[in-house]
């Protein structure tokens, strides 16, 4: 009895940060109380990095005026400030509920859009893959008029399908909600959150062929379905990110490696910093979390601290997250992972920080242990509290970094040098993460 009161009280407690109503607060349209409490209420205290300082409000001060529901891409623009070029300097506190499936592919007057629409007159995959076939071209990068035309093809679709969010922002998803095709871009600005939204499809119409990227080259894709640039105090929260109806493992092959058409669900780069991400669902991705955008000593340096907590991994394969310089928290998440195509779990790139910290892991029989982690050129990571279970085996404890050391050369020391403090709640005990995580993160599981 002892114990099961215990456990009761460390549930009670981690749900308490999943989401506790602010108080009421007038707002414009004519929305339910649950719903409006949601769009007014910032992020508690001492939850993650996002936490630091001031704290991450959103948009909570909305005028009424700024308060808008949403249903198209169109809406959407005019809510954030009513033109999508300026859209990131518009720092005036608002709230934007997003209502049904808006489309990144939708033009001003509703009409669908398709690639060839925003295709430059003199790009066509057909000439692209003739011109670059290495056979041909050889394996030095494009260059000439058809990567000319792609490039400008590619600026089309930004200008089409990057929704640029600026300071003091609210988004929240009602129930369904859905954003298709579209990246939300979160640049150079200061407190913004984002919740309850399935975020599906970031697709890219024109990736680009990198031949020296690997060993034998690969397709990349340059939309993120949120990406976080050059920004503070940003949460992430209670949001499905998904490629929908389109997987990675349903496109073609060209020049023998995959035409990889989607790029990261929440990448953290450009020398931002100060972000929690919590009880999202990540179902069935490839590349996940990016954090830290290059190895290059500068900027970074100090930057790029990131929460990653209560989050559920879903059949992804790599990323979760690959971290660069940062102090990143990551706890308390459960992994679902194993297929052919997995490639590894958390990523210790240069002078990375990683903590992990009461995370679970549910593999399936082809997923080695030891392959969990992937050094990407860092030295350290502090690794304590996980628990596996595989292949319909027990659960147990299980000692990560020990496992990747005994089977990869050179080891990883287990001391990242920081110990983590802004946390909202106690961390739960391992066991019990797989439940409370299955049931509470994604999208549609906050009150509305």
């Amino acid at each position: 009895m002892r114990r099961t009161a215990v456990g009761a009280a460390l549930l009670t407690a981690a749900l308490a940060v999943t989401g506790a109503p602010a108080p009421a607060a007038p707002a414009g349209p004519a929305l339910s109380r649950p719903a409006r409490d949601l769009g007014r209420q910032a992020l508690p205290a001492n939850d993650g990095w996002a936490a630091e300082g001031a704290g991450t409000t959103g948009g909570a001060a909305a005028a009424p005026d700024r308060i808008r529901v949403v249903r198209t891409r169109a809406e959407l623009v005019e809510a954030l400030g009513g033109d999508n070029a300026a859209n990131a300097a518009d720092a005036t506190p608002k709230i934007v509920y997003v209502a049904g499936t808006v489309d990144g592919f939708e033009g001003p007057d509703g009409t669908p859009l398709d690639c060839a629409d925003l295709a430059d007159p003199d790009y066509t995959l057909d000439g692209y893959l003739a011109a670059y076939d290495p056979a041909v071209w050889g394996r030095v990068d494009p260059s000439g008029p058809l990567e000319a035309a792609r490039v400008r093809s590619a600026a089309n679709q930004t200008r089409q399908t990057q929704i640029n969010v600026g300071a003091n922002t609210t988004i929240v998803g009602l129930r369904g909600a859905r954003l298709t095709g579209l990246t939300l871009m979160i640049d150079r600005v200061d407190n913004v959150i984002v919740r309850n939204l399935t975020l599906a499809d970031a697709r890219d119409c024109f990736p680009a062929w990198s031949p020296t990227d690997g060993d034998a080259g690969n397709w990349n894709s340059q939309y993120d379905q949120i990406s976080v640039r050059r920004s503070e105090h940003v949460w992430v929260d209670h949001n499905t990110f998904t490629d929908g109806d389109n997987p990675d493992g349903g496109q073609p092959t060209y020049f023998g490696r995959p035409y990889q058409v989607h790029d990261g669900s929440l990448d953290v780069t450009h020398t931002a910093s100060l972000v929690t991400a919590s009880w999202n669902r990540f179902a069935g991705r490839d590349k996940l979390m990016l954090i830290g955008s290059s190895n290059t000593v500068g900027p970074d340096v100090d930057r790029l601290k990131v929460s990653v907590h209560h989050n559920l991994f879903d059949g992804d394969l790599q990323r979760l997250p690959r971290v660069r310089f940062g102090q990143v928290d990551v706890h308390e998440n459960h992994y679902r992972l194993g297929g052919p195509r997995f490639e590894y779990a958390l990523g210790v790139g240069v002078r990375s920080a990683i903590v992990a910290e009461n995370n679970f892991f549910t593999l399936a029989g082809d997923v080695d242990p030891a392959d969990l982690i992937h050094d990407w050129g860092g030295t350290a990571l502090t690794e304590r509290g996980s628990w596996l279970r595989q292949g319909g085996g027990p659960a147990h404890p299980v000692d990560l970094l020990g496992a990747y050391n005994a089977a990869h050369d050179p080891d990883l020391g287990g001391d990242a040098g920081w110990r983590p403090t802004l946390r909202a709640a106690p961390v739960l005990p391992t066991p019990l993460v797989p439940l409370v995580v299955g049931a509470y993160a994604g999208a549609g599981r906050l009150p509305l």
